[in-house]
């Protein structure tokens, strides 16, 4: 299961660069200022949760069934997230709470990544 969250946040790596290029250079003049700075914040918040999937596959043999929650919750929120952000500033459909339920579960992939850490000792290496 590592390597799914590997493999994941190696795809929101490389959307995240995609859609970078995109809002640099597609989508000045086609979006207001606000619309562009949500495209821009979305992908930053992709581009820092592509690295914690990374760390999800690289710390999962360790952190166990947390990382592994954690995990989840980083591909999920970031799907919600990020997907809700894109969709309303690219085609102006809204999808109400699900941005936000989206960072919630994001945040919950921190809380877990903490608590899988608080749980791994040295005994378990």
């Amino acid at each position: 299961m590592d390597r799914v969250w590997i493999g994941l946040g190696a795809l929101a790596g490389v959307s995240a660069v995609a859609m970078a290029a995109v809002a640099a250079h597609g989508l000045p003049g086609r979006l207001d200022a606000a619309a562009l700075a949500m495209v821009q914040q979305a992908v930053q918040m992709q581009g820092w949760h592509a690295l914690a999937l990374l760390f999800c596959g690289m710390w999962a043999r360790r952190g166990g069934v947390l990382a592994h929650l954690a995990g989840a919750a980083f591909a999920l929120g970031l799907l919600l997230f990020c997907g809700a952000v894109y969709l309303l500033t690219l085609t102006g459909v809204r999808l109400p709470m699900v941005a936000p339920t989206g960072g919630t579960v994001l945040m919950l992939g921190w809380i877990l990544v903490g608590l899988s850490a608080l749980r791994w000792s040295r005994r378990d290496a």
